[in-house]
């Protein structure tokens, strides 16, 4: 199932963790509304900095109680309801200019998001993008 032009259900709702992971109907809608934000992400870098048609990948996005326990998730996490994702970077100036460009569509947009926090493991990098249906806290924050 098609969530946006480029993403999939399938992809928002991948785990390692072997455990069933389907979102119920209000899921989907919250994931199609992040797609949304992805798709205007997925232009822009192709449009500034990428090769026309680099994907944006996705390390996680919604997560079931038990999935979320696995992988040592906050419980309450927005992925629960399938508000955020974890975008896969290349290094820490690809997360800076993703990070940027989520900034500019939401002040261009004139929508907020609720969490946009760039995320490090050794040296590994991610992003942490959640929109959520209302009560959008506009919270940003780099964790290591």
């Amino acid at each position: 199932m098609n969530l946006s032009e480029h993403f999939t259900l399938a992809e928002l709702t991948k785990t390692k963790t072997g455990i069933k992971n389907v979102p119920n109907e209000e899921q989907v809608n919250n994931l199609k509304r992040l797609c949304r934000w992805l798709e205007e992400l997925r232009r822009r870098w192709n449009g500034l900095y990428g090769d026309g048609d680099d994907p944006i990948i996705i390390n996680s996005g919604f997560r079931c109680p038990e999935v979320n326990k696995a992988v040592g998730g906050w419980a309450q996490s927005n992925h629960l309801t399938g508000c955020a994702v974890d975008i896969r970077c290349v290094g820490i100036e690809q997360a800076i200019r993703y990070a940027t460009l989520l900034l500019d569509i939401s002040d261009l947009n004139k929508e907020d998001f609720d969490e946009l926090i760039i995320e490090r493991k050794g040296y590994t990098y991610w992003i942490h993008f959640a929109v959520r249906p209302f009560g959008n806290r506009r919270r940003t924050n780099y964790k290591r």
